[in-house]
């Protein structure tokens, strides 16, 4: 305790940086900020951006930062991720930026990249899966692992799939999304020994469009496989990341 009053004192420990050590998380006007999170479960807190406003989305990003070394964002609208861009790296001038759809991933400089003896495979059966995939994606980016991406191989034109299939097959862990009826990672998982986590995404239209019919679908697989909730890519990637973590730690 004593330390971290010094520090604090002698500027070298921010206020917001010894509460995180302190309590674990930071509590400000847009929330609260789970600094632990990492340490405690393995993955980082995300910042959920839909709903908030830009503000709220920087202010709590700008904690991340400070308390963490790097804010990943998903649901990020367009006017938000300009105010961060903006906002953002204007108080810290040496982070960098990465954008995939509505997923942003922020780094400082000091910030010690994890890396994973792990390869994740991020599998869409359609173009519109994409931006559920990349929220998948820029999770396993962040914890380090390998990431091996193969898009629009839907079962319409199972070929596509086949030609794939040994470069699947190879990886650790699979993520699949699948809009629709959402029958992919059924047919991936009956075809590879790796674990499979099925993504039913909000795609189609329709009777059950909105992701329903994908979700059932999955749920029912008489294949094994993992299903998390409809576009609910930040859950599969925080999942295959624990895989790869294991993985990395018995192949190390």
């Amino acid at each position: 305790m004593r330390e971290l009053l010094e520090a604090v004192a002698d500027g070298s420990l921010s206020p917001t940086e010894a509460e995180a050590e302190l309590r674990g998380y930071v509590t400000g006007d847009a929330g609260r900020f789970d600094a632990a999170r990492q340490q405690r479960r393995g993955i980082p807190e995300g910042i959920f951006a839909a709903g908030k406003s830009a503000p709220q989305v920087v202010a709590l990003a700008e904690t991340a930062l400070e308390t963490t070394g790097r804010a990943l964002i998903t649901r990020a609208d367009d006017e938000q991720i300009e105010t961060l861009e903006s906002t953002l790296l204007e108080s810290f001038p040496d982070a960098t930026l990465e954008r995939w759809s509505s997923t942003v991933l922020v780094r400082t400089a000091d910030h010690e990249q994890s890396t994973l003896d792990a390869t994740v495979g991020i599998v869409t059966a359609g173009t519109v899966d994409g931006p559920v995939a990349d929220e998948a994606a820029a999770v396993c980016r962040d914890a380090g692992a390998t990431i091996d991406r193969v898009d629009d191989i839907g079962v319409a034109a199972l070929d596509r799939m086949l030609d794939q299939l040994e470069r699947l097959r190879e990886t650790d862990v699979l993520i699949v999304a699948a809009g629709r009826e959402g029958a992919l990672p059924t047919v991936v998982a009956g075809l590879v020994d790796t674990p499979v986590i099925g993504v039913p995404v909000s795609s189609g239209y329709g009777h059950a469009g909105d992701g329903e019919a994908a979700l059932s679908g999955m749920l029912q697989s008489c294949t094994v496989l993992s299903v998390v909730n409809v576009d609910a890519g930040f859950v599969a990637g925080a999942q295959a990341t624990l895989i790869a973590r294991a993985l990395d730690d018995a192949r190390n």
